[in-house]
């Protein structure tokens, strides 16, 4: 089926799929499904050439978003996170659209060795759940915000408990935590110089939200760090983690054409 066809029928599904959260965690189920799954084929057709893989700017994106919307259907089989599919699939219909319209390329040889198409694929896992995790946070504080305020708007009515929503926060930000470890652990074993001229700016900034990211897990664990001041370090951590991933793909592909 033609590329374009295939990316607007998944842009079409996102879409409803994000309404159907309104109705039944089923419909959301099946149409998220649906939606991942026609997706799927239009990373596929995009990211794999006879080149080897593209990894440019907007298509890495609508990765991210698949990851994102993948592990959003995992987790509903199990957590009460089906608020958070209204954005995270309007997000993904978003990427895809943008894939569409502004075509990049940046690609990946297949003369690289294995170990850093592991260390790709363990960063895109990590920036995935921590990127989750800050749109979790963000329902957070307007959750926080309705019920400090006296004001019990749909966001109260239909999100899970304060203490349920602060669990599955810092659940999704230890499992990613771990996984950006492993990311630049891999990054250190396999890339042939993780501070090169074109991987510093990502290398430092991913470090710095490391360390962000370190402070909060302990600052839960030793000082039960909860509220403003979690859902602040949260969302610090996460921007300086796509400022470090995207911002210095935008430099090198958009700006300086590397």
């Amino acid at each position: 089926m033609n590329l374009l066809i295939l990316s607007l029928l998944a842009i079409f599904l996102y879409s409803v799929a994000a309404l159907s959260r309104f109705y039944r965690v089923t419909g959301l189920l099946f149409l998220g499904g649906l939606a991942v799954s026609v997706h799927a084929v239009v990373l596929y057709q995009n990211i794999v050439a006879p080149s080897g893989l593209n990894l440019g700017i907007f298509t890495a994106a609508s990765l991210m978003s698949w990851v994102i919307a993948l592990l959003l259907l995992v987790s509903l089989i199990r957590q009460p996170v089906e608020n958070l599919a209204v954005v995270l699939f309007l997000l993904a219909a978003l990427t895809i659209g943008l894939d569409i319209y502004f075509h990049t390329e940046r690609i990946l040889s297949p003369e690289h060795p294995f170990g850093v198409t592991v260390h790709i694929l363990v960063s895109l896992i990590a920036y995935s759940l921590l990127s989750i995790s800050a749109l979790q946070a963000l329902f957070l504080a307007l959750q926080d915000y309705q019920l400090h305020h006296k004001r019990p708007g749909w966001v109260i009515q239909r999100l899970p408990p304060l203490q349920v929503m602060e669990s599955l926060l810092f659940q999704m930000i230890s499992l990613g935590f771990i996984l950006l470890t492993v990311s630049l652990i891999s990054g250190i074993i396999f890339l042939d110089d993780i501070f090169a001229q074109h991987l510093v700016h990502k290398t430092v900034l991913s470090i710095v939200a490391w360390g962000v990211f370190a402070v909060l897990l302990w600052g839960r664990w030793h000082s039960g760090w909860r509220g403003k001041k979690a859902i602040l370090w949260t969302l610090s951590g996460f921007v300086v983690l796509m400022l470090g991933y995207f911002g210095s793909k935008m430099v090198l592909e958009l700006i300086l054409h590397r």
